[in-house]
């Protein structure tokens, strides 16, 4: 006796004829919580650990496929790159050069700023906040691990930098003073190495034109956008590095100073001071030699 259809289904078996279940049409709710999910990844600090919608909201990503391509397609029309989505992280987002979302160095040191060599100083706190974050390849692909810096680290960190700079000038013959306008670390020695590190007012504070006030200004600005935490007073200020800005340093790679910097051999300690040490061998740098800043040039 031959099998009919119906006689599958009655027996609980499936039926080999049936047409493949069509997936469920993607309703206004459902954009709207995609939409609402993005919007949570474009406030840096807010910790999806102490949140229940964001947390709930990550975990039907994780879940549901079409939920996070859904997710994915609103950030992508955003003009967002998603970097990870995890509880570590959250969404982690980041704007693509185009997006009105784009944060460009150019602009952050224009307001910083008004005098050409001076956003020029805060281009080289941001390199060098990054550089003494994650100093090593390791360090730049460990999930787990947490960069520190201060304030006063940073500046001494450049400022040693400075002087191995300035050293290779003068074995090398080459002109030790040039031009403020000229790109690369070569000029930044001079700029930098000239500039009070804290031209303190009457009342101790630090001078905005200062070394020091510019790296304060430039991790005030990181923390605010949740690439730093602050975590002391010590040292003009102590900060710790968050998911984000790891993601966000690997993600903007390309940067020629970072390598230069990294290879003058000014070694940060993880308390976030600094020290000079003998260059290591630079042959396992290409991952932190090409690690750049969290903005488009």
């Amino acid at each position: 006796m031959t099998d009919h259809p119906a006689e599958h289904a009655a027996w609980g078996e499936p039926d080999p004829t049936a047409a493949p279940a069509a997936p469920a049409p993607v309703t206004p709710a459902d954009a709207a919580d995609a939409a609402r999910l993005v919007a949570f990844g474009l406030q840096p600090k807010l910790q999806p650990a102490r949140d229940q919608e964001y947390a709930e909201l990550l975990r039907r990503y994780r879940e549901d496929p079409p939920f996070a391509r859904l997710a994915d397609a609103v950030a992508t029309g955003l003009g967002l790159v998603v970097l990870e989505v995890s509880p570590r992280a959250g969404m982690a987002v980041t704007a693509a050069e185009d997006s009105v979302f784009a944060v460009r160095m150019g602009d952050y040191a224009r307001r910083a700023a008004t005098d050409a060599s001076d956003r020029f100083l805060h281009g080289l706190a941001h390199l060098a906040v990054a550089a003494m974050a994650f100093p090593r390849p390791e360090d730049l692909a460990d999930d787990g691990y947490i960069g520190r810096v201060t304030v006063n680290g940073v500046d001494a960190f450049v400022r040693q930098a400075c002087r191995r700079l300035e050293e290779r000038a003068e074995e090398h013959g080459e002109n030790t003073d040039p031009a403020t306008d000229a790109p690369g670390l070569e000029a930044a020695w001079r700029i930098w190495a000239r500039r009070s590190s804290t031209g303190a007012t009457k009342d101790a504070r630090r001078l905005a034109g200062s070394t020091t006030g510019i790296i304060g200004k430039a991790v005030a600005f990181l923390t605010d956008s949740g690439f730093l935490q602050r975590t002391g007073d010590d040292s003009g200020g102590t900060y710790r590095t968050t998911a984000r800005y790891q993601l966000q340093v690997r993600d903007m790679a390309g940067s020629a100073a970072m390598a230069e910097l990294l290879e003058l051999g000014v070694v940060p300690v993880t308390d976030g001071s600094a020290t000079l040490l003998p260059p290591e061998d630079t042959d396992d740098l290409e991952l932190a030699a090409d690690a750049g800043l969290p903005f488009h040039s």
